[in-house]
């Protein structure tokens, strides 16, 4: 197989992919030798001096074909290498995310398909579309290696059919609502504990803790009854809905997969001997998982720098990583990861590139600097509407912004738009207000800044894709080169 690099295409045997037009109105071509050859592909065939070609939709029957032609584009387990994963909201960012890749990237697995199950249904896209998007997008680049496809924040196991239909390779099961908050006044009181879930009891975990030692490389830990009691208060039901989660994806699924558990959009941070314990009980209850995400000392919030003493943070990374060497080995997985660059470059260091990084609203946020420099009209109305939405759109979200602090759009320049895309409270309105946006419907029924922001990036495509290489590079160069995984 051969990669064109000027984009036209990608040859795999005897066919020729291409992704051509702009926007909406992109089209796969495959030229052929003769027709049969395109039997797995739907669209007008016609007939030249070159031989067959095949002009069809962006469909998912098409998507398939690509991948089953281009053995690159389908998706794979990422394992333990260094990995990155890059959320597309709008499904047109991949060929932006992929010079990214090319240009800073080298020896880290992207992840082009990675969104929240949260995301995909408030903006009413299917995990097919997701990925689909993603593969196309590849191929439009040029694209042929390895990728990797992360069902993000998976809340059900409904949740987990969807993504295995569609084909995505990581399943990151969320067992966030099932984390109970450890007050000032607990006293160990374990009666709530699922001990029938957990296949276990009191008496057996107490006495299981109290022989263990684990060797954390600089120090020898044991958790004492007073931290297991907590951390068992604290996760012991998250712990039982994470494994009935990875037990039923494990029965329906029918090629490889990989878990990552995150407890990252929780309230109080993990303590080591809390990671101990959810690792621990996980693996005696038969699971197995590439990453973990757990909830970080400091605040990781929505596209804005990390909040926080790097420096706690680097030691605090240190330790986790001890545990995940000593009980995994597994990789740390740092979510709400766009625009922390204070702490990439001391990522790797502490986990020796066993590391994994989610990045998602960003590449919204990139569109959207496009629109404020090219569209000034449409970018107010976009940000009239998050900053109208942001009281709710919040929520479900790790933001801190003030609406009070923003202006209204009328008292901003053209030629100052684009500040309110990188100002602290402007940019978490923006990147929390997409569902808002997107979904807006005009009298005619048309989710019409959703059509009118793609039809833009169709004509500033080289634009858009610019800024993403640049701005995604921030974040993939420190991680380039880092990975010393087992």
């Amino acid at each position: 197989m051969s990669v064109d690099e000027d984009r036209t295409g990608l040859t795999s045997g005897q066919l020729t992919l291409s992704v051509f037009g702009a926007g909406t109105r992109r089209q796969l071509r495959v030229v052929a030798r003769t027709a049969e050859e395109l039997s797995d592909f739907e669209g007008v065939v016609s007939t030249s001096v070159n031989g067959s070609i095949l002009e069809g939709s962006l469909s998912p029957l098409n998507a398939g074909a690509v991948r089953a032609t281009v053995p690159g584009l389908q998706p794979r387990p990422v394992g333990l290498g260094t990995s990155a994963g890059v959320g597309d909201r709008l499904g047109l960012a991949t060929p932006g995310h992929v010079k990214a890749f090319r240009t800073y990237g080298s020896g880290i697995m992207p992840v082009f398909a990675q969104q929240s199950i949260r995301e995909m249904d408030r903006l009413g896209r299917t995990p097919q579309e997701v990925l689909d998007d993603a593969t196309f997008g590849a191929l439009e680049a040029g694209w042929d290696r390895q990728v990797g496809a992360d069902a993000d924040h998976l809340k059900t196991s409904a949740d987990i059919d969807r993504c295995l239909e569609a084909g995505f390779t990581t399943f990151t099961i969320d067992p966030g609502e099932h984390v109970r908050d450890v007050t000032p006044s607990y006293q160990g009181n374990l009666t709530d504990v699922p001990w029938t879930a957990l296949e276990d009891d009191e008496t057996s975990m107490l006495r299981r803790y109290a022989a263990k030692t684990i060797d954390l490389e600089e120090i020898a830990l044991t958790v004492s009854d007073v931290e297991l009691r907590r951390a068992a208060h604290k996760y012991a039901a998250a712990v039982a809905y994470t494994v009935s989660m990875y037990r039923h994806l494990m029965t329906r699924a029918d090629y490889p997969v990989e878990v990552e558990v995150a407890i990252d959009e929780t309230e109080s941070p993990t303590t080591i001997a809390e990671h101990v314990y959810m690792a621990t009980e996980m693996k005696r209850l038969g699971m197995q998982w590439v990453s973990f995400a757990p909830r970080y000392i400091g605040a990781f919030e929505k596209g804005v720098e990390y909040i926080g003493d790097t420096g706690v943070l680097a030691d605090s990374l240190r330790q986790h990583f001890a545990v995940a060497r000593a009980l995994g080995p597994y990789k740390l997985s740092l979510h709400s990861g766009s625009d922390k660059f204070s702490i990439y470059a001391l990522a790797a260091d502490a986990t020796g590139g066993m590391l994994h990084l989610k990045t998602s609203g960003t590449s919204y946020l990139e569109a959207l600097g496009v629109a404020a420099l090219c569209a000034p009209s449409l970018f107010r109305e976009i940000y009239d509407v998050s900053r109208d939405a942001y009281q709710g759109a919040r929520a479900s979200y790790q933001v801190s912004a003030d609406r009070d602090r923003t202006p209204l759009s009328r008292d901003v320049a053209d030629a100052d738009l684009n500040a309110l895309v990188t100002s602290f409270d402007s940019r978490q309105i923006l990147h929390v207000g997409y569902g808002a946006v997107l979904t807006l419907r005009n009298e005619q029924g048309e989710c019409w800044l959703n059509d009118e922001l793609h039809s833009l990036l169709g004509v500033e495509s080289d634009r858009y894709e610019h800024a993403l290489e640049t701005h995604l590079g921030r974040h993939l160069a420190p991680l380039k080169g880092t990975s010393r995984h087992p």
